[in-house]
């Protein structure tokens, strides 16, 4: 199901709770969202459309991905650049890593852990950011 975007400032500088199996309809509304949205946005989180789960949905350029409860482990690279977000109105400078470890569970709730860069790490570093309430 397609879902509204969340502009609501103060829901979304609120840090989201752990996802669980029984949250996969969230991810499957989210990557639908995304999809909907795909000419003005490469990534979401769920609290971008007002459920607090620790879920992300990355372009990964040939396809979306959903994440469950992702953390970056490492970081390398660091550099300065502006974002733009569906949220919020406007760009904002923030610091990014070319380089990025992440662990996340799957669709079927298994563990991985892949390492990612350019682009794709900045946009899960950005959906990241939004499961922690950090509002660039």
């Amino acid at each position: 199901m397609i879902r509204p975007i969340m502009r609501d400032v103060t829901f979304l500088a609120k840090p989201s709770v752990p996802a669980t199996p029984e949250d996969k309809q969230i991810a499957f509304d989210l990557l639908e969202t995304l999809k909907h949205n795909e000419e003005a946005c490469v990534g979401m989180a769920a609290n971008m459309i007002g459920i607090s789960k620790r879920i992300i949905a990355v372009n990964m350029g040939f396809m979306n991905m959903a994440m469950f409860n992702p953390v970056i482990v490492s970081r390398k690279g660091p550099y300065e650049t502006e974002e733009g977000c569906l949220s919020l109105i406007g760009q904002r400078k923030t610091t990014r890593y070319e380089e990025i470890e992440v662990e996340y569970e799957d669709m079927q709730f298994q563990k991985q852990r892949q390492k990612f860069s350019g682009w794709i790490a900045q946009i899960i570093q950005h959906e990241c950011d939004h499961l922690e309430g950090i509002i660039i």
